[in-house]
């Protein structure tokens, strides 16, 4: 998970994907929400259905859905739960946390759907915009898929895999 070149060939293969800039993006921002999610252990079963039923690339919608990272999801799910009771009204409070396990978070499911769906849909706009920028800008160094993209901007048009 942590290697390095594994993720700069992940990352080189989306960037020259043969599709539209924007689907290709959206992709990775639906994988970014759902990372954020508390629904820990099936994120990538829930990034390979929605890239099936929303019709997103697969490879990015599972990217994306890796972002959240065991070094990030506890404070992740901190912020959640935080921003999740300052939106129901209550005051900050301290979140234990022994397990992962959703039979233990369920107590606290309404504030921490609440807060990461929030946060969630703030990290993935960004995402989706970062990952759109890097896919123009990287199509811009090889003629070929900047010819492509200038096609498909023309034309509005976005590839199926």
């Amino acid at each position: 998970m942590f290697n390095k070149e594994v993720w700069k060939e992940r990352f080189k293969k989306i960037l020259s994907l043969d599709s539209h800039p924007r689907h290709i993006a959206l992709g990775f921002a639906v994988g970014v929400f759902i990372s954020i999610t508390p629904f820990f252990g099936i994120h990538t079963p829930l990034a390979i259905a929605a890239a099936f039923l929303f019709r997103l690339n697969k490879l990015t919608c599972i990217t994306g859905a890796w972002v959240n990272t065991p070094l990030t999801m506890l404070p992740v799910l901190g912020a959640s739960y935080q921003l999740g009771r300052v939106l129901l009204g209550q005051p900050p409070g301290g979140l234990t946390i022994r397990s992962l396990e959703w039979a233990l978070l369920k107590k606290h499911a309404a504030a921490i759907i609440l807060g990461s769906s929030i946060i969630g849909f703030i990290v993935a706009l960004a995402g989706y915009f970062l990952c759109y920028w890097l896919i123009v800008r990287f199509r811009k160094k090889d003629e070929a898929l900047a010819e492509l993209t200038r096609e498909m901007e023309a034309t509005g048009e976005a590839l199926d895999e």
